[in-house]
């Protein structure tokens, strides 16, 4: 059986515990490949290798960790035991001596200056960052900057001479199938090798950055932030995530299921790293949601694509103009195939940079630029969501009973003055609604861009399109602060 847990690799050491495996769900990938995969089909490649290898550095970390002075008791969190055993067995608990603990991992170098590129959890919290070359020279190195969204950090080494680099390739050209190798420092043992073949892209595991190389290279604990290489010698890719058989005392290891956050992720982050010591990301000030293929009906397209805005912020795509409802199609000139694709679209585009953004409002194309704001001032300050639009009996229509939104509703569900639509009393478990997620408590605020005055006025909207011949009608929904575009089948 495959577990479904993931293991970021983390091989630390201290002088009286040995080695530790630090695993948790989503574990990071601090070790690296070992030797060989299958053999390649040819004289394999030996000659490449031997011109990367001195490109790739060993990263050994410092840091300190607190020492519990009484022994470790597995108690049932919340119980009166743990309490008593926090208060009066660990009384020095918060002010406990640390110890030095060594961590190890990868990383490779990018200029002949010192540039080092490795991954965020490797060197995060470390007081000391070695890096050691293929001909054990050791140098201390600094910490540039860190994206821990997508696991990147810089680091920079002093050298009286020009260091052995390596560069970039475009991630977007890699195919499944490609052969690929791995480089780094796997459970310690050295610099070591693998070889394989991707074996998917574009994988998302636990960010909206997300944008990962699947590959059956061996990777292991201590590989974390090494390069991913296709056969023309240029990286690929980051070595980040593994899934790993049943971790134990050494963590687990390689069951051919690796991942490398894609270059073309990396190269934009690293750039902002190495301009500003940090990431400087777009962002537009929307909430989005998928185009389906009932919406896209709904919507009058012929096919689902880009990005519905399911709410507008406090931002930039306010102040330009967007409004809620529009789909999002194109971005800088590009085409938006999902909501995921804006997503990173924004998130590679610098801050303060302007930007066209093509929008399908109502059967018409406009297009609106946009400046776009700082995502990271926006998530330091946190961003007020724009108001709903204002508004008498209860009605059913479709499966749904709908009331009104009296002062008590408002009360009971902490709405404002200003909002107005209908509550959802009932829900047919049988309807269209209810396999399209609509449930006792939601908000309907409109009907096809209509704002709802109220029970009847919903009704009437619905009978109208009815009448009109529509096959499908789409409604705007709001759940607590959460706010979405539901497409219902008339028929």
């Amino acid at each position: 059986m495959i577990p479904t847990s993931f293991c970021r690799n983390l091989d630390f050491r201290s002088g009286m515990n040995g080695l530790k495996g630090v695993l948790a769900s989503f574990a990071l990938v601090s070790g690296q490949a070992v030797l060989g995969s299958a053999a390649a089909a040819h004289d394999g490649y030996a000659d490449l290798v031997e011109k990367l290898m001195p490109s790739v550095v060993n990263i050994n970390v410092t840091k300190e960790e607190q020492v519990a002075n009484i022994p470790s008791f597995n108690l049932p969190e919340g119980t009166p035991f743990e309490e008593y055993f926090r208060r009066f067995m660990n009384p020095d608990e918060g002010r406990l001596p640390t110890q030095p603990v060594v961590g190890a991992g990868a990383g490779f170098i990018i200029s002949k200056d010192g540039y080092i590129v490795t991954n965020h959890h490797v060197v995060v919290d470390a007081s000391e960052i070695q890096i050691e070359t293929l001909d054990g020279t050791f140098m201390e190195a600094t910490l540039v900057g860190a994206d821990p969204n997508t696991d990147i950090a810089l680091l920079k080494v002093e050298s009286s001479m020009p260091l052995s680099s390596v560069g970039f390739g475009n991630s977007d050209e890699v195919r499944v199938g490609d052969t690929v190798l791995a480089i780094g420092n796997p459970h310690r043992l050295g610099f070591s090798v693998s070889t394989g073949i991707v074996s998917a892209r574009n994988r998302q595991l636990s960010g909206p950055f997300d944008d990962f190389i699947q590959t059956d290279a061996a990777i292991n604990l201590g590989n974390s932030g090494g390069p991913l290489f296709n056969t023309d010698g240029e990286v690929i890719g980051v070595n980040t995530l593994i899934l790993g058989s049943q971790p134990g005392a050494s963590g687990g290891g390689s069951i051919g299921i690796g991942f490398s956050m894609a270059s073309n992720v990396v190269t934009n982050v690293v750039d902002q790293l190495r301009e500003f010591g940090a990431t400087r990301r777009g962002w537009l000030g929307v909430r989005i949601q998928s185009v389906t293929e009932d919406l896209a009906a709904a919507l009058g397209m012929d096919a689902p694509s880009g990005a519905l805005v399911a709410e507008l912020l406090d931002g930039p795509a306010a102040e330009a103009g967007l409004q809620r409802g529009d789909v999002i199609l194109t971005f800088d000139g590009k085409d938006v195939p999902s909501s995921r694709d804006l997503v990173l679209m924004i998130a590679e585009t610098e801050s303060d940079t302007k930007v066209t953004v093509g929008v399908l409002r109502q059967g018409e194309m406009q297009m609106i630029e946009v400046e776009l704001a700082s995502r990271e001032q926006a998530e330091a300050v946190g961003v007020a969501s724009a108001s709903p639009a204002e508004p008498e009996t209860e009605s059913a229509i479709l499966g749904i009973v709908v009331a009104e939104i009296t002062p008590d509703v408002r009360d009971g569900l902490g709405l404002g003055e200003n909002v107005q639509g209908v509550v959802v009393v009932e829900v047919d478990a049988e309807s269209d609604a209810y396999s399209k997620d609509i449930r006792r408590g939601d908000l309907i605020l409109e009907v096809d861009y209509e704002p709802v005055a109220g029970p009847e006025d919903f009704v009437a909207k619905i009978e109208e399109a009815k009448e009109a011949g529509s096959t499908s009608l789409l409604i705007f929904v709001q759940r607590s602060d959460t706010t979405r575009y539901l497409a219902l089948s008339l028929e």
